[in-house]
């Protein structure tokens, strides 16, 4: 037997259960990876509370929760492909991640990637990079960010905003983020010049930009969106991650599957050259899920929330 968080009813944190489940093993074209952490997203706790966020990703009760893990290859199936017995792997597994072990198919798939994690990259942060790390390349992908351009990101405390920020540093661009005041320090650590969200956001960014924005993304919903289209920006030039299918004004919606192939490896190379910093507000054991999902869910953290399974490597 081995552990799994999963839920049977759609709700709040106190559904997840950690429970004792039948071990998977793999299958033809399957590698088996033994999890040692697993990281949480907003997008996590949006599924498990919402049936029809969760239908949107093929996902019904009883469910599994999570997506993003870290950990080494157990177990390799007949006709698999690219891994071994012993390779150290980060990847993604929708409605799975947060369990001793994790089954995923070879070749692997846009929806349920997989990588060999480089040496000098551990475990835990490992397990941060599939969601956010894709999504925010996508997203500044979308706007076709370049050298020069000003760039207003929505949300930019959240896991995936910490990404755009310094990828959009590292392109070349003036980074402005909205956020609450409380996180205006750490924003800055990162490179952006922070502006708080709310009413009257277009005015406060009129004053620290008065020469203009060119390019914006909303990590967040669509108030950062709005803003730059009244700011001027074209709504080619703008992106939403969490606005639906439909954002406002012509808007670009596009999520992590957008990425292109090479975002990651750029991403772990930035990380591994000290361009890149990934900030764990919070790591917890298995057992204390519910602690785990309830300061995610709150909107409020400063980084990424991990979730422990084992002893991680390094």
């Amino acid at each position: 037997m081995s552990r799994a968080v999963v839920y049977e009813t759609f709700g709040g944190p106190e559904v997840l259960e950690v429970r004792e489940v039948p071990e998977p093993h793999t299958g033809p074209g399957e590698v088996r990876v033994h999890v040692t952490a697993a990281g949480l997203n907003p997008m996590d706790w949006g599924i498990a509370s919402q049936p029809e966020v969760a239908a949107r990703f093929g996902i019904s009760v009883p469910s599994g929760f999570g997506y993003d893990f870290a950990g080494v290859v157990d177990e390799v199936g007949a006709r698999a492909t690219g891994f071994a017995v012993g390779d150290r792997v980060y990847g993604g597994a929708q409605g799975r991640a947060a369990a001793d072990f994790v089954v995923v198919k070879t070749p692997t798939e846009a929806h349920e990637p997989l990588w060999r994690t480089p040496e000098g990259i551990s475990d835990e942060v490992a397990a941060t990079l599939p969601v956010a790390g894709m999504t925010a390349a996508a997203a500044l992908a979308a706007i076709d960010l370049r050298s020069g351009d000003t760039v207003l990101v929505g949300g930019a405390a959240g896991g995936v905003g910490v990404f755009a920020i310094q990828l959009a540093k590292l392109a070349g661009a003036r980074v402005i983020g909205t956020a609450a005041q409380g996180t205006f320090e750490f924003l800055r650590q990162f490179g952006a010049e922070p502006v708080a969200y709310g009413p009257g956001l277009a005015d406060r960014v009129r004053a620290l930009a008065p020469e203009g924005v060119t390019a914006a993304t909303d990590l967040f919903g669509i108030e950062t969106a709005e803003t730059a289209l009244a700011l001027g920006v074209p709504p080619e030039r703008i992106s939403t991650i969490a606005a639906g299918p439909n954002p406002p004004g012509g808007v670009r919606a596009t999520g992590g599957f957008d990425a292109s192939p090479d975002a990651m490896e750029r991403i772990s190379d930035a990380i591994l050259a000290g361009a890149i910093t990934v900030p764990i507000a919070a790591t917890f054991p298995i057992g204390q899920i519910h602690d785990a999902v309830t300061l995610q869910a709150g909107r409020h953290v400063h980084g990424k929330v991990v979730i422990r399974l084992r002893p991680g490597l390094h």
